[in-house]
């Protein structure tokens, strides 16, 4: 695999290049213009894969601060199966460092690893095609921050979107250096790997622009191991086009709100969470995301799980009031992850195997970031 097989189209990262305000490339990069030009690349990528799938090295994240959970796996977790599948390198990054960008402590974080590590195995991810490995095994991709820190500065670290609105939700709290500099990990993450590919939505842009304008920065100011191409491959987006779910309170699905039916949960479980679900008075069953959006969700929900359109099951169900809706969207997740829990199960049980699978990750993983930091010294002229 080249490090020069898919170019940029995104304009922006041209403008980073050429010296243009990060903070206003940072804050364009979800505008409509960008966002439609980010779609319409991301489509042209997305049919590419099934011709050039070795063009591409993907990577994803996931933080183990908890459990995972259904709305990561319809948001993302479900499609590293299938982008496995087509013949693309794929990489999935268990970001255990990340932990501490906003939090005091890592938690039980040996458990959470080994359990991101047995979801990912049970929805099909094949540990023989695919790399499962820990952000803090990988030193030399970590290595990666003190160089891309030289390239961006203060004000564009509090510009980037996610920074900002961490800083607004701190309710007078200090930010911790880690959680100013995460968009600069971030980048240090897909950078080191070579990865040209990350599934994000469409709020994530901003990161992987600021991944963009690094590895341009680098190229400008440091230049090349190698004069035919740059250091690091440009990562571009694969747009998700997930649905929104809710949590079971009808708020925002999080872990810390504890209103999240987790993969790793028994069918009893999920029958008693799925009863308390928050729905409304109206025991007329519609399907109206803007008016009903609790009622919707669950709609939603069994849909995803194979249970029919969500106009059609609101129109099935009538008047059968919130019991039915319950009572079909609880046996359509059932019904659903049956197989993926029942692996799992098997998973959980054999802790060497998991162990076994991560360590071979990492092994991989620090294969390829050692090239790349001989890369970087070699460019800087630090190769002694």
């Amino acid at each position: 695999m080249t490090q020069h097989d898919v170019t940029i189209g995104s304009p922006s990262a041209g403008d980073a290049a050429n010296g243009a305000d990060a903070g206003d490339i940072l804050s364009r990069s979800t505008d409509v213009a960008s966002l439609t030009r980010s779609l319409a690349r991301s489509a042209e990528i997305e049919a590419d894969l099934d011709v050039n799938p070795a063009r591409y090295r993907m990577l994803t994240g996931v933080r183990p601060t908890g459990n995972m959970h259904l709305g990561h796996y319809f948001g993302t977790m479900h499609s590293w199966k299938g982008i496995q599948d087509r013949g693309v390198d794929t990489w999935i990054l268990v970001a255990d460092y990340q932990v501490i960008t906003d939090r005091d402590g890592v938690g039980p974080i040996r458990e959470r690893v080994l359990s991101l590590v047995a979801d990912a195995l049970a929805v099909g991810v094949d540990p023989q095609r695919s790399t499962i490995f820990a952000h803090s095994a990988v030193p030399a991709a970590n290595q990666l921050m003190l160089p891309f820190l030289s390239l961006v500065t203060e004000s564009e670290l509090h510009r980037n979107p996610t920074v900002k609105a961490e800083l607004e939700a701190t309710d007078g709290r200090a930010m911790t250096g880690l959680m100013l500099t995460y968009p600069v990990h971030q980048a240090a993450d897909i950078l080191f790997c070579q990865a040209n590919l990350v599934p994000v939505g469409k709020d994530q842009l901003p990161h992987l622009e600021q991944a963009r304008m690094i590895a341009q920065r680098f190229d400008k100011r440091y230049g090349r191991a190698v004069k035919e191409h740059p250091v690091f491959r440009r990562p571009e987006a694969l747009l998700s086009q997930a649905p929104l779910l809710l949590g079971l309170d009808g708020e925002k699905m999080s872990k810390s709100r504890h209103n999240t039916i987790e993969l790793r949960m028994s069918a009893d479980e999920t029958a008693r969470l799925l009863k308390r679900a928050k729905t409304d008075s109206d025991r007329h069953i519609t399907y109206d995301p803007e008016g009903r959006p609790e009622v919707a969700n669950l709609l939603t929900l069994a849909s995803l799980c194979g249970a029919g359109e969500p106009q059609e099951l609101a129109e099935r169900i009538g008047d059968g009031g919130a019991g039915m809706l319950k009572k079909i969207t609880t046996e359509a997740v059932n019904d659903f992850f049956a197989p993926i829990r029942a692996r799992r199960a098997e998973l959980a049980a054999d802790e060497d195997y998991l162990l076994q699978v991560l360590s071979d990750g990492n092994a991989r993983a620090n294969a390829v970031a050692e090239r790349t930091l001989d890369a970087v010294r070699e460019a800087m002229h630090m190769n002694y």
